[in-house]
């Protein structure tokens, strides 16, 4: 019996983790076309034209970046085409309605939605945060068991789903007491901080949690 056979098993190499800058690069482009852009879009054409330019030019926003994809020749996500009929279906009932806070009115509700399935599901047995992360970062299922990182899916439920909520708090009671270029203006900034904070928060735990677990 030679030694290489007594030899123990290697442990298994942990997940790396992006650089910040890597997932700031990542993120910007993607928070500018879904989130920036068609404020800025809807806003630019209501300022040109009043409401209904405004409507008509965020759900040209959309198609067209749905079109653009399609010449050349990448495929249309299925989130992009929701988004097409979500965005169609606001769109037409603001227009019928007269009422564009109804345009916005899904969408917030949207964001209460999430809060309560990142609440919901924090001790349960597979969260709503663990499916999200394992999407984005591929983690072998020992890591994925590991009570530390349970106890880690756990805390960032609660703090996604808190984020949620302050989101969609914020949203709402923007939308109901403010006039739209308010509503668009504070809710957009105060977003992309709230988010930017909660992402950058979830990484340095997620970061500290791994050196753990390789140490213990």
């Amino acid at each position: 019996m030679t030694a290489s056979t007594l030899a123990l098993p290697s442990a298994p190499e942990l997940p790396a983790v992006p650089r910040i800058s890597a997932l700031v690069r990542h993120a910007v482009p993607r928070v500018l076309e879904g989130m920036i852009i068609p404020v800025a879009v809807f806003y630019a054409g209501m300022l040109a034209g009043g409401v209904t330019v405004g409507l008509v030019a965020a759900v040209a926003w959309v198609y067209g970046g749905a079109a653009l994809r399609m010449a050349r020749g990448k495929p249309v996500p299925g989130t992009v085409l929701l988004a097409m009929l979500a965005i169609t279906v606001r769109g037409a009932l603001a227009l019928v309605t007269g009422n564009v806070v109804i345009y916005f009115l899904q969408p917030t509700l949207g964001v209460f939605c999430a809060s309560l399935a990142f609440l919901g599901t924090a001790a349960s047995r597979r969260p709503l945060i663990q499916r999200v992360t394992t999407d984005l970062v591929p983690l072998p299922e020992h890591l994925v068991g590991h009570p530390l990182m349970r106890r880690l899916f756990v805390h960032l439920s609660l703090l996604w789903g808190t984020v949620q909520l302050a989101n969609g708090s914020l949203s709402l009671w923007l939308l109901l007491s403010r006039s739209i270029e308010t509503y668009l203006v504070v809710r957009t900034a105060a977003v992309a901080v709230l988010m930017t904070v909660a992402a950058l928060a979830s990484v340095f735990a997620f970061k500290r949690v791994l050196r753990a677990v390789q140490r213990a």
